[in-house]
């Protein structure tokens, strides 16, 4: 199941004003866009396009701060009404999740498309959200079924009809491929799952490795994972792709700063720290530059995150320019354990640290726009 435009949305319902207007999540005018609804998606409002070119493409939309504690606490309520109907659930994100509805048909007295059916009526009349569904026999396909006709989309992907779905479908389909993948794989002549099925699984993870053996099984629609309720989480990141390439130091600046402060508020809704953290950049070539440190404790404070990225940014010794940049934690335990010990180096890191706290509880009680860094409009 994945919400439609989760973050506008709820937006929406919470200001019947907005039902009918170009809705588009983000910062202010040098800000980035976060989200946007289908209204302006359709003038070709896209997520991380620059605010200033997303309303030349679409000057009458309504421009909305977002509001992560009020998305976080309408997800709980979701997953709740998922409860209800299995045990065997596996959340990708706030507004998206696997469900595994596997011998529930005798206990619900009806068969999964019905009971997901329900669903999203349920959400709909209850908590004023649509979502699309994919429902098949793996992972892979109900990934794939959900993103088919959004929004408000229910899609069925049946074992017997597998082989001729997927027969002339592009790669590009395969969750995780992008567009460097896709490059490679045109490279070699792939371009379609009929393309995959012509070369042998050797020669497949021969030419791209581990991803070679993956894309063998995933053209046949196969793919054994299973819906997993308590995978530990490994990794949280946030990466933002440009819609044209930039090296301009002030601009990747800002975009560091809100890649840290939303990975921080994921990381605190969860109620989860991570000591690893990542920098991930990809040049216009679209070759990758990671790099990587490790703190003294876990944090889940934006401004430790930002000030870590920042420094990754800096030793990276590499000018740009850049179509693609992230931020990213691991080592992932407890918010128990978070932000104990501090930095002798920086003796102002605790003051800052608590200020980012009580930033934190104004805003819940005062809303998201109660409080703004000027780093957050660069």
């Amino acid at each position: 199941m994945d919400c439609d435009a989760f973050y506008a949305s709820v937006e929406k319902r919470d200001n019947p004003e907005l039902r009918d207007k170009p809705v588009i999540i983000g910062g202010g005018r040098r800000g980035v866009v976060s989200t946007a609804c289908y209204i302006a998606r359709i003038k070709g409002v896209k997520s991380a396009m620059p605010m200033f070119k997303a309303l030349k493409l679409c000057p009458g939309a309504v421009v909305v701060r977002g509001r992560m504690d009020v998305y976080v606490e309408v997800s709980r309520q979701i997953r709740a009404m998922m409860e209800e109907l299995t045990p065997a659930i596996e959340p990708l994100s706030l507004d998206e999740a696997f469900l595994d509805l596997s011998g529930t048909e005798r206990l619900h007295g009806a068969p999964p498309a019905v009971m997901l059916a329900r669903l999203t009526r349920r959400m709909q009349t209850e908590l004023g959200i649509t979502g699309s569904i994919g429902l098949s026999h793996n992972k892979f396909l109900a990934k794939v079924a959900s993103d088919l006709d959004k929004p408000r989309g229910f899609s069925v992907i049946g074992k017997a009809e597998t082989a001729a779905f997927l027969k002339d479908k592009p790669v590009r389909l395969i969750w995780g491929v992008g567009q460097a993948a896709q490059a490679s794989l045109e490279k070699a002549g792939i371009r379609t799952f009929a393309d995959l099925l012509r070369w042998d699984r050797q020669d497949l993870s021969a030419r791209f490795g581990s991803m070679g053996d993956r894309l063998w099984h995933l053209a046949r629609g196969q793919d054994r994972r299973r819906v997993s309720r308590n995978a530990p989480v490994k990794t949280v990141s946030n990466e933002t792709t440009f819609s044209e390439d930039t090296a301009d130091p002030d601009i990747l600046d800002g975009h560091i700063w809100r890649l840290s402060e939303k990975l921080a508020d994921r990381m605190k809704a969860k109620g989860i720290a991570g000591r690893v953290v990542t920098l991930k950049l990809k040049r216009a070539n679209f070759s990758l530059l990671t790099k990587r440190t490790s703190l003294r404790d876990p944090t889940q404070i934006a401004d430790r995150i930002y000030r870590t990225a920042r420094d990754l940014f800096d030793q990276a010794g590499d000018s740009g320019p850049y179509r693609l940049i992230g931020v990213g934690l691991s080592d992932i335990t407890g918010a128990e354990q978070a932000d104990i010990s501090g930095d002798l180096l920086d003796p102002k890191a605790q003051s800052r640290a608590e200020a980012e706290r009580a930033t934190d509880a104004i805003r819940k009680k005062f809303g998201p726009d109660a409080i703004i860094k000027g780093r957050a409009l660069r």
